[in-house]
């Protein structure tokens, strides 16, 4: 750590004048730039008494070795050669925004003798012109398909281009009227380009001349009775008016502008941006920075402005620049943002009226993005511990729980009752270790009782395993463990859980190794064939999905069996409250706590399994069919006999030597096939919904049903999802 004073400059040597600085560690690289309108004052800022500077500036300072600067003639070119020594150099102290994604924009290659469409990311390159960013690249598609009705461009690649004119056969869109196949010269290369400017004008805003001149052609069309061109013209003008609604109007006055908004704690900002071109949102992005330095809203916009625009020219500087909080000072931003774009900019604050309600969504835009950056830095080791550490504090454990298990129950109206076990260790999923229940000690709609079953049977195998390897003593083994007969599956993709988890209380890992991640597992936790057992390690908490029932349901299923080294909470959606088995009142963590936020990912993650595995087994039990019974007829020949035969029905009605027609289908098969068709009730017929109409008593309307995979007719008026199940 160096001393500040040993290399600070002597009085008189800093210039009074406009100028931009770097700060230089010990090893020469550059760990700071900044910029001044007058260095002598600016950088007497950091020679202070340590203890006076921000964190991060003493932080600096001491990390540095020595400061030089560089002088300029005016403020606005100190803010273009900051800007240009932020990017060579890459300072680990300045604000440097990064993209949470490379955001796709829609290009139209100019620089090219036939311009081509399509989507692009990175860097900009010279001579395209880029629409955007959009928040998917599938918008862009929708968008362009729509448009190349009207402006049929070019959007095939390099060599597809090459084949079809070597080929003299355009592509599929040259043959629909998507494309003006300039590839075979059905196009000349100037009538290409004006065709690819008008439809850069339509994506710039310019929307309203070209519409009225369409509905002009349109209605000299009719009236020349030349009603074909008429009708062209009419679905050319619809098509651009539905491009249009997919950016809705925001600002009426068809204003061009840029709306930045900032979301800011201690240590982070999230700033969005919102691309408005002719009164509507064009693009959208957002960034993240690490507050390295003490620096205030202003100076955040300021730096935002800076890679927004530092190597943006012409319109893609838009007239107005609207922003939460101005630079300090503004006039020198102001002025590199007129050079940058040739012509005046306004940089304000919006203070009333529509742009003020647009400002307020872009920020909550912010805000929720900041919010999402800090879900995401679950995989930062110093937040998980943190978050650890806090779960700990607040439930009043000995010490933070490395393996966390938590529970939810899914069903649909009673039926199907499922329940989910996901694992978290080291504050990190461990999805090998998930486990699906289905609830089976009673029917219907229960929660608690569908909970205690969960936690008993878990458990219960928990301490089979530990008889089994001799870690218990028999005496005790026979006062908390029954015959259970319990099934759990394990996560469908899933494997055993490898070498890594904890290894449970009374067994000891190497020292050398962290808790919970590479300790290996004893080897009376392996089966003969050297797989882990599935519910051989014990979590240090389980969290239950639900209030003060589910958490008491959990708490007795644990004394019933014995248990009392193994913590439960209860996280409750409603509030966000902790409930704890003995507690009255419920433990309630700060919202912008590390502990709560890992509590919230583990209940949504355990809500996700559940309700997927719910699901599957409904769609499974609404798919069924006799045939799913007959021992050996895999899928392929069940798909082959109905469609062979068109139903279920009809195959009931078939003999064993018409089955036997159907390739695949032995006797015997065919035999098997007919005893459990006639041994099964018959199905309910399939009905219309949309008419109520009963599909399957008439024989002669056969093809009015289609059969899924199972074998059940669906009928052609049913709603999607029957047969999007089976995809």
């Amino acid at each position: 750590m160096a001393d500040p004073s040993s290399y600070r400059p002597k009085p008189g040597q800093i210039p009074d004048t406009p100028g931009v600085y770097r700060f230089r560690d010990e090893h020469r690289r550059v760990i700071y730039v900044g910029k001044a309108k007058s260095l002598r004052q600016r950088l007497a800022n950091y020679f202070q008494d340590l203890a006076s500077l921000h964190p991060r500036t003493r932080t600096m300072v001491t990390t540095a070795a020595s400061v030089e600067w560089t002088v300029v003639s005016t403020e606005v070119e100190a803010l273009q050669l900051e800007y240009s020594w932020i990017k060579e150099y890459d300072p680990r102290f300045n604000v440097k925004y990064r993209d949470d994604k490379s955001y796709p924009y829609l290009a139209v290659t100019m620089n090219e003798e036939f311009p081509r469409v399509q989507v692009m990311r990175g860097h900009k390159k010279k001579g395209v012109r880029y629409f955007g960013p959009y928040g998917h690249a599938w918008a862009i598609r929708d968008t362009v398909d729509l448009l190349l009705r009207v402006f049929p461009v070019r959007t095939c690649s390099a060599g597809v281009f090459k084949n079809a004119a070597r080929t003299g056969r355009p592509c599929l869109l040259g043959y629909i009227g998507k494309c003006s196949a300039p590839c075979v010269g059905r196009i000349e290369p100037e009538e290409h380009r004006e065709l690819a400017e008008e439809f850069c004008d339509f994506m710039a805003g310019r929307t309203g001349t070209y519409l009225r001149r369409l509905e002009q052609r349109m209605t000299e069309a009719a009236e020349e009775m030349e009603y074909e061109r008429a009708a062209r013209l009419r679905d050319d003008i619809e098509a651009l008016k539905k491009a249009m609604e997919k950016s809705a109007v925001v600002l009426a006055d068809a204003t061009d502008a840029d709306l930045i908004a900032v979301a800011e704690d201690e240590l982070e900002a999230a700033v969005q941006i919102f691309h408005v071109r002719g009164g509507r949102v064009r693009g959208q992005r957002g960034w993240v920075t690490d507050k390295v330095e003490d620096v205030t809203t202003g100076a955040l916009v300021e730096h935002a402005l800076q890679q927004l625009y530092g190597e943006e020219t012409g319109d893609a500087v838009p007239k107005e620049v609207l922003v939460p909080a101005l630079p300090e000072p503004v006039e020198p931003v102001q002025e590199w943002l007129t050079a940058r774009r040739g012509s005046n900019v306004s940089l304000r604050i919006p203070q009333r009226g529509d742009k003020k309600a647009l400002m307020e969504t872009v920020q909550r835009n912010a805000q929720q993005s900041l919010a999402l950056h800090k879900t995401k830095r679950a995989s930062d080791l110093t937040t998980r511990s943190r978050a650890l550490e806090e779960i700990a504090d607040a439930l009043d454990l000995d010490s933070a729980p490395l393996r966390i298990e938590c529970y939810d129950i899914s069903h649909l109206q009673g039926d199907d009752v499922v329940a989910s076990m996901v694992v978290f260790e080291d504050g990190l999923q461990r999805k090998s270790e998930y486990r699906r229940f289905q609830i089976k000690g009673f029917a219907g709609q229960d929660d608690v009782r569908s909970m205690h079953e969960v936690i008993t049977r878990r458990f219960r195998r928990y301490l089979a395993d530990k008889e089994r390897t001799g870690e218990w003593a028999e005496d005790e083994a026979e006062d908390a463990l029954t015959e259970s007969g319990d099934t759990a599956a394990t996560a469908p993709g899933t494997t055993p859980a490898p070498p890594g988890t904890p290894a449970p209380p009374g067994t000891s890992a190497p020292s050398s190794t962290a808790p919970g991640r590479d300790a290996a597992p004893v080897n009376g936790f392996k089966d003969e064939d050297g797989r882990p057992r599935k519910f051989a390690y014990p979590p240090q908490l389980v969290v239950v999905d639900g209030g003060r029932p589910q958490v008491a349901a959990a708490k007795r299923a644990l004394d019933e069996l014995g248990i009392d080294d193994i913590a439960v909470c209860g996280l409750a959606k409603r509030l966000e409250e902790v409930w704890l088995p003995e507690d009255d009142d419920p433990v309630v963590l700060p919202r912008t706590s590390e502990g709560l936020y890992l509590l919230q990912r583990m209940r949504d993650e355990a809500h996700r399994f559940a309700i997927t595995y719910q699901r599957t087994k409904r769609a499974k039990r609404l798919r069924s069919s006799p045939l799913d019974d007959v021992p050996g007829l895999g899928e392929t020949r069940k798909q082959a006999l109905i469609k062979h035969f068109g139903s279920v029905k009809k195959l009931r009605s078939a003999t064993i030597e018409q089955i036997q027609e159907v390739p695949g289908i032995g006797r015997k098969t065919a035999e098997t096939i007919a005893v459990a068709l006639a041994q099964a009730a018959p199905a309910a017929p399939a009905v219309n919904t949309a008419t109520g109409e009963i599909m399957d008593d008439r024989e002669d309307e056969a093809p009015e049903t289609t059969a899924d995979a199972s074998g059940e007719p669906v009928p052609a008026g049913a709603p999607d999802d029957r047969r999007g199940q089976e995809r």
